[in-house]
């Protein structure tokens, strides 16, 4: 089966293939030539989940899949959410601060660990919340993976991507989810169990 992975992330892609196995060919849009952007205008994980999915599958005429990930950090009271890639913009236009790019990570973390110092012995736990959209045929199906855990005082590790150097998830307590290995990461990733759940579903209807 043929299946476009709205993506244009290479680690998302490759913890896709190895989830879904062989018998799934998962292509990028821009292995098919497609270069667009698609506006995440939703309010929440599902809603920029399906609007990735459509906007793919009719740019592809392929059956398609996207995903959409939030941080949400209870003393924050879930914050920031759905705005998880742009939390340090958002801080800073409340703040009337300077803007920092889209996507600035490193921006993202310095602005959580700021915005948790302002809340000293309340509990740093926090989830990152994967939600799937499988458009196939027309029909759309939603699968969606957690990953509880809770937010360090300062970062450690250097592999991973976005918050994985603050976040320590609850399964390996002594050490963030950038310190460790690829393998373990996805086996425990809120997006590597929404896919294995897409997968499962998938398999189950062959």
């Amino acid at each position: 089966m043929k299946l476009v992975f709205a993506t244009g992330n290479k680690g998302k892609l490759r913890e896709a293939r190895e989830i879904l196995g062989p018998g799934f060919e998962v292509l990028s849009p821009a292995e098919l030539g497609i270069n667009d952007d698609v506006d995440e205008t939703g309010t929440t994980l599902k809603e920029n989940s399906i609007i990735k999915a459509e906007a793919f599958a009719a740019l592809s005429g392929l059956d398609c899949f996207a995903d959409d990930t939030g941080l949400e950090v209870d003393a924050l009271g879930g914050a920031p959410g759905v705005h998880a890639a742009r939390y340090a913009v958002d801080i800073a236009r409340r703040d009337g601060a300077p803007l920092p790019a889209d996507h600035d990570f490193s921006a993202n973390i310095d602005t959580l660990l700021r915005e948790l110092g302002k809340h000293p012995g309340e509990p740093r736990t926090a989830r990152f919340r994967s939600v799937v959209t499988l458009r196939l045929g027309g029909q759309l199906h939603f699968f969606e993976g957690t990953l509880e855990g809770r937010i360090a005082y300062e970062r450690s590790g250097s592999g991973g991507f976005g918050y994985d150097p603050v976040f320590i998830a609850d399964e390996y307590p002594q050490c963030s989810v950038a310190e460790l290995p690829e393998d373990v990461k996805n086996a425990i990733s809120h997006r590597g169990k929404a896919l294995r759940l897409m997968a499962r579903w998938l398999q189950e209807r062959e």
